[in-house]
């Protein structure tokens, strides 16, 4: 089954996430065929806009961590020690290219968040030009609490410094009415709304010839990479690696193998685990 799905719908171009049994979370191959998705609707003259979704119950939960953090042993991106930062930073640049396929498509890309958008599944949606989230859906990066730090580095470019460093800091989620108060995604509506807003956006959009939409988008895109865009994804996605392969980092992979990747996020999440010490907070102190 292809992980994503392309389709032409007249000047629009729709790629939707397609692994809904696990809230379309990323493996391997899924990065690839996303990118490949994004150049076939930049191939094609007749499409003027892209709108990117997620099948089934969300957008797109972050890594596959069944995969890269519960599964016993190693694998791309956990290596034994001790490990090679230029192989993990080689596997997991190709990725943050892959996301950035969208930043950089020469076709505008509408993104359409339900349920969830997190973890790397936000470093998608963030890559996009516009984001346009459900009121109740749900953004974040968790694991900057621990084992991951944003490649595509997006988070800063949308919100700027402190904005930014009280997501990344907290490892919090918020919903969509409080990404749009805070600027994080241009707009957010009622979960009934939702389809009938990204339509009406992507029409509108679809009505400006293609050679006018490509001009602007580079235009303003050009600012963000003059800004250092692609140094600061360098180190971003190194310190990735580095956040698998620390000590608080291997302690995460061993209890994700020993309790299950669901109770070892969730202990994350909640701040119930002592990565450095490798066993839970007593609440007594």
């Amino acid at each position: 089954m292809p992980r994503v799905l392309y389709e032409r719908d007249g000047r629009i171009a729709r790629i939707t996430l397609n692994r809904p049994e696990v809230l379309n979370a990323i493996d391997d191959e899924l990065p690839v065929e996303l990118e490949a998705a994004v150049g076939q609707a930049n191939a094609d003259p007749g499409v003027h806009v892209i709108v990117l979704a997620g099948a089934g119950r969300a957008f797109c939960a972050g890594y596959d961590l069944a995969y890269y953090a519960q599964a016993a042993g190693t694998n791309v991106g956990v290596q034994a020690m001790p490990w090679d930062p230029m192989k993990d930073y080689a596997f997991m640049m190709r990725n943050t290219e892959r996301f950035m396929s969208l930043f950089r498509s020469h076709r505008p890309v509408i993104c359409k968040v339900h349920g969830f958008a997190v973890a790397g599944g936000s470093d998608i949606a963030l890559c996009s030009d516009l984001v346009v989230m459900s009121e109740d859906a749900q953004i974040g990066y968790m694991p900057a609490r621990v084992w991951g730090c944003p490649t595509t580095a997006m988070w800063v470019y949308r919100l700027g410094l402190e904005r930014a460093k009280r997501m990344l800091f907290t490892g919090d989620t918020i919903d969509g009415r409080e990404a749009e108060r805070i600027g994080l995604v241009l707009k957010a509506v009622p979960a009934v709304d939702l389809d009938a807003e990204v339509e009406k956006l992507a029409a509108r959009m679809a009505s400006v010839p293609v050679n006018q939409l490509m001009m602007q988008k580079l235009m303003i895109n050009q600012a963000y990479e003059n800004m250092g865009l692609r140094t600061t994804q360098m180190f971003a996605t190194l310190f990735d690696g580095i956040t698998r392969h620390s000590p608080e980092g291997m302690a995460f992979k061993r209890r994700a193998e020993a309790v299950g990747w669901k109770e070892a996020v969730r202990e994350r999440d909640l701040g119930t685990y002592d990565y450095t010490a490798d066993r839970p907070i007593n609440p007594a102190g």
